[in-house]
């Protein structure tokens, strides 16, 4: 009997050692996993039962908040000017979760499920109120990104807008976009054909243009190879490198040529300046080469090429915005690193990656890191976090990017003064990449920043897909952010 009752004893102890062990599993280790999965109902009525944050532009505007529903969810995501805002806030949906933008990245936040909302959580326990997720402030101005969007509008690319000083995006905008509002509808049905028919869409408008798809920077480039033979001390504004009407790229029969006649030179030489000023292919192919590869490529990841940059500011609490890594080809041989140097061939890169260079060269040579989110405030309103300015390199001396700055300001009064703004010194370089099989189609390029001697906006503008110069197609657009921008 004694014999009996210990057997019976030590199964039932198992068993409970086993429930244990499962529950842990099931309970802690295990509990992301399953709260995210799509099969889980009782989670997603959970996290739709309760008011997600909202997302506010740097003026407080409501982009993206949750209305009370009278359904089974409770509330729902809805979003103000929604393709206008897609890029930033992303979208959050009952049948494809959260996903891209900030509803992603801020996801733990805006759900209230956040580590530092503890006592928020706990709050609302002993109060019997609901947990309240809480609000995003983003650095976005909703007047330059309205008017960004307009201005793209119907055309494919992305714009990206800046402070240099401190790295705070103002805008950013991709075209063609998407209405969020499509995938957070509560009809299920709607929701995935709406989702299914973005997919399908060639021109893939829930892709971030600005930080997600790599363009050959044209013309844009010779800024970075400028920066890196100024570096070298052996080159000044005035120093006379080598130009002409062509150049035959190294053990090829090709020949590059200029877009100007200005861009050969004289006596086939071009002082530096003048050779950003009438954007020289035949004077930057033969200084890239020059330099070498090893020299021209450490500046580029000075600015940023190589690595994939995070842009939501603070640490992240779900899935950060990231761009893709811009690309430049480091072991090629010399006739690739000179189609390379013009922007061309095997170089490539994001509008962001664009906008970080110009920016350098307006901020003395710093790099700032770029960043959406000003600050987090749980729902009494205190602040949970703040982005302060943050340093990524020193990429080049303020000699150097003086020098740059001038050279950039030429480029507008002596090529391109339709660009000018009165009483506002502009600094920009534009480009423009052939693109397709033959090179019978462009990606039109504008990077630049006013006003130049105390610059206060930085922009990067690529039109991709046109049979316009970048002059044409994106420095309109980069003028008009500028002098709206500057009103403000």
């Amino acid at each position: 009997m004694n014999k009996t009752l210990r057997q019976l004893f030590t199964a039932v102890l198992v068993l409970f050692v086993i429930l244990g062990i499962s529950t842990t599993i099931i309970t802690a280790i295990k509990a992301d996993e399953l709260n995210a999965d799509p099969r889980n109902a009782r989670a997603l009525y959970r996290t739709y039962g309760a008011p997600r944050g909202q997302i506010l532009a740097s003026d407080g505007t409501v982009i993206a908040k949750s209305n009370a529903v009278n359904d089974s969810f409770k509330y729902q995501r809805s979003y103000s000017n929604g393709p206008v805002y897609a890029p930033v806030t992303g979208y959050f949906s009952i049948t494809q979760g959260t996903d891209r933008g900030l509803e992603a990245s801020r996801n733990q936040l805006l759900n209230g499920e956040a580590d530092t909302l503890f006592w928020e959580r706990f709050k609302a326990v002993l109060s019997g109120t609901e947990n309240t997720g809480a609000t995003i402030e983003t650095s976005i101005s909703p007047t330059l990104q309205k008017l960004a969007y307009q201005l793209m509008n119907g055309k494919d690319g992305a714009v990206i807008v800046s402070q240099p000083k401190t790295g705070r995006i103002l805008a950013m905008v991709s075209t063609p976009s998407y209405d969020p509002n499509q995938l957070a509808s509560h009809d299920t049905k709607s929701a995935n054909l709406a989702y299914q028919q973005l997919v399908a869409d060639s021109s893939n408008p829930m892709l971030n243009h600005a930080t997600s798809q790599l363009y050959p920077p044209g013309s844009t480039f010779k800024t970075v190879v400028m920066a890196a033979a100024l570096e070298t001390g052996k080159y000044d504004l005035t120093t006379q490198v080598p130009a002409g009407a062509s150049y035959t790229l190294p053990g090829t029969a090709t020949a590059l040529t200029n877009s100007s006649v200005q861009g050969a030179g004289t006596n086939g030489k071009i002082a530096l300046q003048d050779a950003l000023a009438y954007s020289s292919n035949t004077a930057f192919s033969q200084l890239g080469v020059a330099l070498g590869a090893d020299t021209v490529n450490a500046m580029a990841e000075k600015l940023g090429y190589g690595k994939s940059v995070t842009l939501d500011g603070t640490t992240s609490t779900g899935t950060p915005i990231k761009s893709v890594a811009a690309r430049f080809p480091a072991d090629e041989t010399d006739d690739r690193i000179a189609l390379a140097s013009i922007g061309q061939g095997d170089n490539l890169t994001t509008p962001l990656q664009n906008l970080l260079i110009a920016s350098a060269i307006a901020n003395d040579g710093k790099l700032m890191r770029p960043t959406l989110v000003d600050r987090v405030r749980s729902s009494d309103l205190s602040v949970i976090s703040e982005t302060e300015p943050q340093v990524m390199s020193q990429a080049f001396s303020k000699d150097t990017a003086d020098k740059l700055t001038t050279a950039m300001e030429s480029v507008i009064t002596k090529e391109y003064p339709s660009l000018e703004i009165d009483g506002v010194s502009v600094a920009a370089k534009t480009g423009t990449a052939q693109i397709g099989d033959a090179n019978q189609s462009i990606d039109g390029w504008i990077i630049g920043f006013a006003p130049a001697e105390d610059p206060q906006i930085a922009v990067s503008v690529v039109v991709h897909n046109t049979d316009l110069y970048g002059s044409l197609a994106a420095g309109p657009i980069m003028k008009q952010l500028m002098e709206e921008a500057l009103k403000q």
